[in-house]
């Protein structure tokens, strides 16, 4: 499990984290909506660790009728400066404040890994509806992309890991069991200034906990080599994202599958 500290450190960091975090490709949406077994328009959805709503976004650009859950006050700020008509309650995984089968879809962004799972599943299970479906998904680097292996080893170098366990796909260790979870994993990329990747890494609570002179340290270098890697000053940061999707209450019934996605 996550240390507190290290769970509630991005309050310190909410406007970086709203910059320079990457979104999600509309496939993504897509994948989710096949997977649940129904469309997200007109559903009931909680976006559970909304932070600065980047996931909720997208949610409700599709029609979902979305309430954000987050726990940190700098986070839940920054997001009602982003997404000032979606409503954003205080909470988190392991005590969600919302009503007993209420909810057609439960959405975990980046942030299951953060809720104890003793706790979170009978959670998920209390306000989920009949047919209601879990979905966890996260945005990973692809490593098989030779710059991006080369700056992970250097990450579990400046660290001193020998696994690089603050930046590695941490969701491989924290998905619930006994729901049926069927995964999905989808590839995309994007085009960005190399401060904004660097912005990106600097939101990571690995790097918010050790300090900010500290995490300068690592930065400044980082900076250094990359401008002479990628001397327009561009970076094609490349994910793979990993969707994770459960309908423990067996089929939907808020509208028909979707076809699959190709």
């Amino acid at each position: 499990m996550t240390t507190p500290s290290r769970a509630r450190s991005f309050d310190t960091a909410a406007a970086c984290y709203a910059a320079h975090r990457p979104s999600y490709p509309p496939a993504l949406l897509d994948a989710v909506e096949e997977l649940a077994g129904r469309p997200l328009a007109g559903a009931r959805v909680a976006d559970v660790g909304a932070g600065t709503g980047i996931a909720t976004r997208l949610l409700h650009a599709r029609g979902a009728h979305v309430v954000a859950v987050e726990p940190g006050d700098g986070m839940a700020a920054q997001f009602r400066r982003a997404l000032p008509d979606v409503p954003v309650v205080r909470g988190d995984g392991d005590h969600l404040p919302l009503a007993a089968a209420s909810i057609d879809l439960l959405t975990y962004a980046q942030s299951w890994h953060w809720t104890d799972p003793s706790r979170s599943v009978p959670e998920a299970l209390r306000v989920l509806r009949p047919g209601g479906a879990l979905a966890l998904w996260w945005n990973d680097f692809d490593t098989a992309v030779p710059w991006l292996a080369d700056q992970a080893t250097r990450l579990r170098h400046f660290f001193g890991e020998a696994e690089d366990t603050r930046f590695a796909p941490v969701h491989l260790r924290h998905l619930p069991t006994g729901l049926g979870l069927v995964n999905h994993r989808m590839h995309w990329s994007r085009r960005v200034p190399i401060d904004v990747h660097l912005g990106n890494l600097a939101s990571h609570s690995a790097f918010l906990v050790i300090g900010r002179d500290t995490a300068d340290v690592f930065l400044a270098a980082e900076r250094d080599r990359l401008t002479g890697l990628f001397p327009d000053g561009m970076v094609e940061e490349s994910y793979t994202v990993s969707l994770s999707v459960a309908r423990p209450g067996g089929p939907s019934r808020g509208g028909r599958p979707r076809p699959p996605t190709r």
